[in-house]
């Protein structure tokens, strides 16, 4: 294994446990060094620019700098070696390129990569993206969403026949890996859920998946804000986490003009539902579940 982007050596002091062999380079001499400290001698190092490759047969990891001065970098061009770069310098090797999430799929597509991209998360945040090439990947899979947390990956080539029907008991907003890698309807079948609104990342159904939090509905109102404070006061809400998808709501302006004084935490889904004319804004007050 060759992490041709080594930096410190985080990522090789990780692989060091795991692969036959490891090595790593970098183009930059103080961090070279700081990874020699961190590696000792048992690890290869070597200074090497990432777009003149010095390992041949082994599988090649890249993590390509994306912040300047503290900004992301959101062009894959951008990137430092530029993304579409890489890609052409490493085509036809095992590679595993690291990537930020928040990456245009389709524009990483339009630059020839046709392997899988992998939607990590942790800790309820989403971490990376990561694209491996074609031979590293399950064959047939083009996306794949893995929440380390709960140990459970996803893929494109699951079923994902999913009806769009009324709230069930419960509301579920997928794990963000889930939603990023584009495999919402993938999780509703696997777990028997479905969707309320075709085009909206919320699922509904009638028990919560395992170890998953949820949304118990306890009302579903139209979003007026007389109403809602109506509503939210007989529930004796205090604590209120508002959730928005789909409908140009500002949850933390909403919580303010709401006012909730009570003792009872509750949550407040707003979503749209249906589409064209049939489209409306709904807002389900909810008991947070785990």
């Amino acid at each position: 294994m060759h992490d041709a982007t080594c930096s410190i050596g985080t990522e090789l002091a990780a692989l060091a446990t795991a692969a036959t062999a490891v090595m790593g380079s970098d183009v930059d001499e103080i961090r070279l060094a700081m990874a020699r400290h961190n590696l000792g001698a048992d690890v290869p190092l070597c200074r090497a620019d990432a777009l003149a490759p010095v390992s041949r047969d082994a599988v090649v990891l890249l993590d390509p700098a994306r912040r300047t001065v503290g900004r992301r970098r959101f062009d894959p061009r951008a990137y430092r070696p530029p993304l579409d770069v890489l890609l052409e310098v490493y085509r036809g090797r095992s590679s595993a390129i690291k990537c930020a999430p928040g990456i245009d799929f389709d524009a990483v597509r339009r630059l020839g990569f046709g392997g899988e991209i992998e939607v990590t998360s942790s800790g309820g945040s989403v971490r990376e993206a990561c694209l491996w090439s074609a031979d590293l990947a399950d064959s047939g899979v083009r996306r794949r969403a893995s929440v380390l947390d709960r140990a459970e990956t996803l893929t494109d080539a699951e079923p994902d026949e999913c009806p769009t029907a009324a709230p069930g008991r419960y509301i579920i907003d997928p794990d963000g890996a889930v939603v990023r890698a584009g495999l919402v309807r993938q999780y509703a079948a696997r777990h028997g859920l479905w969707q309320l609104d075709p085009d909206i990342a919320y699922l509904t159904g009638d028990r919560l998946p395992d170890g998953v939090r949820g949304f118990e509905i306890l009302d579903e109102t139209p979003i007026r804000e007389k109403t809602l404070r109506r509503r939210l006061s007989e529930l004796g809400c205090g604590p209120l986490e508002i959730l928005v998808r789909g409908v140009d709501v500002d949850p933390d302006e909403l919580r303010r003009r709401l006012r909730p004084d009570g003792d009872t935490a509750l949550s407040l889904v707003i979503t749209r539902i249906g589409s064209g004319t049939l489209s409306r804004g709904a807002a389900f007050l909810c008991r947070p579940v785990v």
